[in-house]
């Protein structure tokens, strides 16, 4: 998306009327099975109309006054999908013979400053999710009906983002986001990298593979704001600082115009990727996998993590992952490990540095997890990983009432002049497509 001439798009510039700019398409298309045949491209608006077009198998089609792709909750018209049609015209014995292909279109931007995330020009705080594709019935794997009950409770709890954990979901579960508003960190199958044998240049040839696949499918999804390419390898291995360069190096190079990140739980000092990354997603679990009840600590550690990375790396970061087990319907008072409050005690002491960090230089925060779900038998596991602020079944635990007035206040905050934002879970069903 082209700002316009003698325009320069910054943190300070989002009053701006950005849908006056003149939105860039660019556009390469393959075809396979002969050499003789017209192409003709179309972008049509929402309603139908077209307002751009061009001929052959690659060029750039310019959009006057072009509507942005928003974020849910971040514009009273988010999500704005053109349609770009293509027709192929081929000559056979038989005569002239078409044939259409329709991609939806999203126009915006994605830039990372030294303390901010943008999307068209404009601070974006992510407040969102870590998901499975799991539940109880169908176990892992797609399943339309439970994509329709998951996307209507991100919308009730007013999440506008979520982490592909730990591997890509589903070509219909991007193309919902990118009809939602919800954005997306597209993380690849990097996970499980924590032996000298995963950095060996097989497993490195192999990564670059996957990242090649992954940002063939999912680049046209303007949803997509970011690449993670691992999950909480052992970055502070030696050979870690030459494989992560190589990987994010080639991971921008396969797409310039989105940042990259991987997601670590290393300590800032020893991690050697973290200098590659554009983004610092940490995952950290205090007062769970140590430290067990006290929560007191919270503050003082969580406080001192973002300090240490902030200082060392002066880049944007996002709480990337933080959460407690519970049992839904255990209660206790005073609060024990796995009872609800316990866990709303967790993520009220979390809260209360996101709030005085994300002033500065936190960008986001992704709890740990949407739902509940199934892992391997062991004794740290009690029918799965229980951090879900919904059950296995998406009924909520009292995490998620806690969540969502959290996440609609973020939201009335971070939103911009256009109209009030107000809750959509029930109106405008973004499943009549």
């Amino acid at each position: 998306m082209d700002s316009g001439p003698g325009h320069q798009s910054g943190a300070e510039d989002w009053q701006r009327p950005l849908l006056c700019h003149c939105g860039l398409v660019d556009y390469q298309i393959f075809v396979e099975g002969g050499e003789h045949f017209q192409l003709e491209v179309r972008l049509l608006d929402e309603e139908g109309k077209v307002v751009a077009q061009g001929t052959g198998g690659r060029g750039q089609l310019q959009v006057p006054n072009a509507h942005l792709w928003w974020p849910y909750l971040m514009h009273e018209h988010p999500a704005y999908l053109y349609s770009l049609e293509v027709r192929l015209t081929a000559q056979t014995a038989a005569g002239s013979v078409s044939d259409f292909y329709t991609l939806p279109v999203g126009i915006r931007t994605v830039a990372v400053t030294e303390h901010q995330f943008l999307i068209n020009g404009k601070p974006f705080y992510f407040h969102g999710v870590n998901k499975h594709e799991d539940a109880d019935i169908r176990g892992k794997g797609f399943d339309w009906p439970l994509l329709v009950k998951d996307f209507n409770l991100l919308r009730w709890l007013g999440a506008n983002a979520f982490r592909t954990s730990h591997y890509p979901y589903a070509e219909e579960v991007m193309q919902l986001c990118d009809r939602y508003g919800i954005v997306v960190i597209d993380e690849s199958p990097g996970v499980g990298i924590v032996l000298v044998e995963s950095y060996s240049n097989v497993s490195l040839q192999h990564h670059l593979e996957v990242m090649e696949e992954l940002v063939r499918r999912d680049k046209n999804h303007p949803a997509v704001v970011m690449w993670s390419v691992a999950n909480e390898p052992t970055s502070f291995l030696k050979p870690a600082g030459y494989y992560f360069k190589t990987l994010i190096a080639h991971t921008k190079a396969l797409d310039p115009s989105r940042p990259v990140t991987f997601v670590t739980n290393s300590n800032y000092e020893a991690d050697l990727g973290a200098p590659y990354v554009d983004v610092i997603c940490v995952n950290s679990y205090y007062s769970w996998y140590h430290d067990y009840g006290h929560m007191e600590v919270i503050q003082l550690q969580l406080a001192t993590q973002f300090e240490n990375w902030y200082r060392t790396y002066q880049k944007p970061i996002i709480q990337s992952e933080y959460g407690a087990d519970t049992i839904a319907g255990f209660h206790q008072d005073p609060p024990l490990m796995f009872s609800e409050e316990y866990q709303k005690g967790l993520l009220e002491q979390y809260h209360l540095v996101l709030d005085q960090k994300r002033k500065e230089y936190v960008v986001g925060e992704l709890i740990w997890n949407f739902a509940d779900f199934m892992t391997n038998q062991s004794p740290q596991r009690v029918m799965g990983n229980k951090k879900g602020i919904f059950t296995r079944q998406r009924q909520p635990k009292g995490a998620a009432f806690l969540l969502r007035e959290r996440y609609w206040k973020l939201a009335n905050e971070t939103t911009y002049p256009w109209s009030a934002v107000k809750s959509q879970c029930l109106e405008n069903n973004p499943f009549t497509l």
